[in-house]
Order: C-alpha cells, then sequence, then structure tokens
C-alpha cells in the first residue's frame, strides 16, 4: 500500500473521499450521485431499513391489544433473530438488526420501570412511548444543530462510511447538499414529536386517559409516521436524482 498517498503521515493535505477521485472510482461525475451512493451504504438500504423497523412494529402490534409482554417479546425478537442469522451467513453487517433489538429492549425497560412503580396497564403502554419520543427529540436538537453551524450531521454520516469523517467538508458544494438532505432526513421525527409529545404529557397528567393517549401516539406513529419517512425520503431521492452539480476537479499535485 506504500506510495498511494492515502495516509495523512505522507500527505497532510490527502484527497478527500467525497471528490472527484472519489467519484471517478465508482463511475459517477455529480455530487448527488456521490453522494446518493454513500447514503445508501450507510443506510442500508431497503434492506437495513426494514430490518430496523419491523421487530419493533412486531412487539406494539401484539402487545398494544393482547397485554402479553412475553409473547410480544418472543415474536419481535425472533424476527430479529432470523434478519440476524440471515445476516451472519451473508456475512454482511449487522448493524441495522441491532439497532431494532435496541429500541424494543429501552423500551421494555421503561415497561419494567412503570411495572415497578405500580402503573396499570395502559400507564405501562404510555411508558413504553416515552423513550421514542425524547429519541426523536434529541435526534431533532443534533441534526438541526449540526445544519445551523454549518456541519450537517449527514456529512459525517457519509464520512463515516467512506472512512473520512471530516473530508467532505472541503467540498462546499457536498456540504450544501448534505445540509438540505438532513433538514428533510429530520422532518419526520421532528413532526413526530411535536404532535405526539403534547399526547404524551396530556395522558401522563390525566387531561385525557391513557388509553386513548396510546391508541393516539401509536396511530401517529405507524401511519402518519411512515407518511412522513416516506414522503422524506421521497424528497431525497428527488434532491439525489437530478445530478445537477459536478464534482470539482481534485487539484494538481505539487
Amino acid at each position: 500500500m506504500s506510495g498511494t498517498g492515502r495516509t495523512g503521515e505522507d500527505h497532510p493535505d490527502h484527497e478527500h473521499t467525497l471528490s472527484a477521485e472519489a467519484g471517478k472510482k465508482i463511475g459517477v461525475d455529480t455530487v448527488e450521485a456521490l453522494v446518493r451512493h454513500q447514503l445508501a451504504a450507510a443506510l442500508g438500504g431497503r434492506r437495513g431499513m426494514v430490518e430496523a423497523a419491523v421487530p419493533g412494529l412486531v412487539f406494539t402490534a401484539i402487545w398494544l391489544p393482547t397485554d402479553n409482554l412475553r409473547w410480544a417479546l418472543i415474536a419481535s425478537l425472533g424476527v430479529a433473530g432470523v434478519a440476524l442469522l440471515l445476516r451472519l451467513v451473508q456475512r454482511s453487517s449487522i448493524q441495522y438488526v441491532f439497532n431494532a433489538i435496541f429500541g424494543i429492549g429501552i423500551g421494555w425497560v421503561f415497561v419494567q420501570w412503570a411495572d415497578s412503580a405500580g402503573a396499570t396497564e395502559d400507564e405501562k403502554k404510555l411508558a413504553f412511548f416515552l423513550p421514542g419520543i425524547l429519541i426523536s427529540l434529541a435526534y431533532t436538537v443534533v441534526l438541526g444543530g449540526s445544519c445551523l453551524v454549518g456541519w450537517p450531521a449527514l456529512g459525517f454520516m457519509l464520512g463515516a462510511v467512506a472512512e473520512d469523517p471530516v473530508g467532505w467538508h472541503d467540498n462546499p458544494q457536498v456540504v450544501r447538499l448534505c445540509s438540505r438532505l438532513t433538514w428533510v432526513m429530520l422532518a419526520p421525527g421532528a413532526i413526530g414529536v411535536l404532535l405526539q409529545g403534547p399526547i404524551w404529557l396530556m395522558g401522563d397528567r390525566g387531561v385525557i386517559g391513557t388509553d386513548l393517549a396510546v391508541v393516539l401516539i401509536f396511530s401517529l406513529r405507524t401511519v402518519l409516521g411512515w407518511i412522513l419517512r416516506i414522503a422524506s425520503w421521497s424528497l431525497m431521492i428527488w434532491l439525489l436524482a437530478r445530478n445537477a452539480t459536478p464534482l470539482e476537479a481534485e487539484p494538481e499535485a505539487a
């Protein structure tokens, strides 16, 4: 690998991976096409997104109507286990499966905490939704703040995939595109917090029944939530399908 000039020790000003040279390596010549390639790798494509979402949907779909926490856990972890086994057999990334398991696990912790406090079944269900709302709130604040300071979080995601965490920031066109995409990416979570947060608080404070609060939050999360995600993904695809911004030419080597 010597002589390639890929290490900081050999060339302190080594090329950033979201560059014209990187584009040539994968056969693209625009900022949009290059970011689209890296984003697909970072999100795991359709399969990764399904693996991250389906186990949680199975858990809530079984537990909420039946109140049977054990069977909900068995079913959801069984689905995640099958996906995990397939990934291991194929020797591919298991990150997305673990994302699902983590989501179920943290919800289960909140349910157990509510149960230890003597909560009713509906109150335990309400507690299950709290970590998702809090995570979405933190996600919105972090992503929005990253755009406001000029270092959009999506750029770091792409940089991590490219094994060059900050090199993308050297290309102003990539920064602008990543900023737009980050705003679009955070929109579903932000809207979810604005709608679900007040309902959760009203249910917790007794302003409305906890059973009604659970039904409303579940409906918003599973129906409106997916509509917003699909709309967000569609807008991101549209932004990345335009192929309107040529990659900047690499500076000549000294």
